[in-house]
């Protein structure tokens, strides 16, 4: 078997701190830790290329709370084509405006302001989100489909949390502009 290839590397403070920690909780050796950490990283490597950093955090922070799904864009438009042809469609948006009261508590509490809140419904993929100038944004959706379902969120989210926005209709856009944040 042939010896394996020995490095010697440099590490500030901060990489020094996490590496040993890291080392101690997974009680594997130094080279086991290295080893390990460059292969997740040049299998994952795309992630890291492509996703911010916090929508990636973000997403593993729903999903492994159980409380998100992910849903195939196909299923999304489904449910919505479905539920505004159903004769009773006034109940599910009764109950979906009291589901966006429920997130507005839970928001309040983690003390969100209106961009958080925008980029984690960004993170849902319910829209692209652009941010413009002096508290303006707009919402690019998938889908026309969406804008009532987008809509009702966002109002209800943000005036449970004494937010004040103007939201304006466009053609698969909304567009937003904060009043008042946190």
């Amino acid at each position: 078997m042939k010896a394996p290839e020995r490095i010697t590397i440099a590490l500030d403070e901060e990489t020094a701190r996490l590496f040993k920690k890291m080392k101690e909780e997974m009680g594997i050796s130094q080279s086991e830790l290295m080893r390990e950490s460059l292969k997740f990283y040049g299998k994952h490597r795309s992630l890291f290329d492509f996703v911010e950093d916090k929508k990636v955090y973000t997403h593993a922070e729903m999903l492994s709370a159980g409380e998100h799904v992910i849903l195939d864009i196909d299923h999304w438009l489904l449910f919505l084509n479905f539920v505004e042809s159903h004769p009773d469609r006034e109940k599910f948006w009764g109950l979906h405006r009291e589901v966006c009261q429920a997130h507005a508590e839970q928001f309040k509490h983690k003390l969100f302001n209106a961009e958080s809140i925008l980029r984690r419904l960004e993170a849902c993929n319910l829209f692209k989100l652009s941010k413009g100038q002096n508290g303006e944004f707009t919402l690019v959706l998938s889908s026309d489909l969406a804008k009532k379902f987008v809509k009702l969120e966002v109002e209800e989210i943000f005036k449970g949390m004494g937010l004040v926005v103007e939201i304006k209709e466009d053609f698969g856009k909304l567009r937003l502009k904060v009043i008042h944040d946190l």
